[in-house]
């Protein structure tokens, strides 16, 4: 859906510099978010983390909803995901600061629903590649949806460097709970939907043209207001400024005696 946006461009210098200090702060949320997961990692040999993964359709694995996406199985397994939720989460936080704060929550659940409503029953599923997916999926939605300069470049670098993630929704190698990922994707897209217009659209530059055409239309009203006025009103609309006395009601049908026959 495309936003419109007719408001003059900021400041240049002045743009640079929100830009740059939305950046920062996109980059350091995702980072501090891979540095929880890291040290969590490091802490899972301390302390039964069983409970926390998602168990398929069991009540008991209903609580991995919340603590999954932080427990890894090995070092390539976070390794993987803290790239791809540090490059994913700083490009959606720079073009979608408010959108992406709003569906992380959405996008953290989705990707638990899905692994425990589709995994094998008796299977444990763990892992933040389900939020990887949403915010991929997110980012991709949302240049689709807004079509703003910003948003289709951020679907194109996203798409770019993650366009596999369209595979990986499908089971393809054993091991990989391709369940979350469905979910966090189903999840990112539900998520564009709903918070599409949570972020203003960027300002953008006005052509002489669209002036001129825009003058042409105020000019072509104006005329068509003065034109008015010189129109005469409906007779529908002209007051009543006398009326018969005695007369109360109006269009009365007289009845006429029909004229004698004449003898000639």
């Amino acid at each position: 859906m495309d936003l419109p946006s007719h408001a003059a461009p900021p400041d240049p210098a002045g743009q640079r510099r929100a830009d740059a200090a939305r950046a920062w702060r996109a980059f350091n949320a995702s980072l501090a978010f891979v540095l929880l997961l890291l040290v969590v990692f490091a802490a899972q040999h301390a302390f039964d983390w069983r409970p926390w993964a998602v168990s398929p359709l069991s009540l008991a694995g209903l609580k991995g909803l919340l603590g999954a996406p932080l427990l890894h199985g090995s070092p390539a397994h976070i390794g993987a995901n803290a790239v791809s939720l540090l490059m994913l989460g700083t490009l959606a936080g720079i073009v979608y600061p408010r959108a992406t704060v709003r569906a992380f929550p959405l996008l953290w659940l989705g990707s638990g629903l899905g692994a425990w409503l589709l995994g094998e029953p008796g299977s444990l599923h763990l892992g933040a590649s389900g939020l990887t997916h949403g915010l991929g999926f997110l980012v991709f939605a949302l240049g689709l949806l807004r079509r703003d300069r910003p948003a289709v470049a951020a679907g194109m670098i996203a798409f770019m460097f993650y366009g596999g993630m369209l595979l990986t929704v499908l089971p393809r190698e054993p091991g990989i709970s391709w369940q979350a990922h469905l979910g966090g994707a189903l999840a990112g897209l539900l998520a564009a939907w709903l918070f599409r217009r949570s972020d203003p659209a960027p300002p953008r530059k006005r052509y002489s043209w669209e002036i001129e055409e825009e003058l042409e239309r105020e000019l072509a009203a104006e005329r068509a207001r003065d034109a008015a006025q010189f129109e005469p009103p409906s007779p529908r609309d002209v007051p009543v400024l006398w009326n018969r006395p005695g007369q109360e009601e109006r269009g009365t049908v007289l009845p006429f005696r029909p004229p004698r026959d004449r003898l000639h």
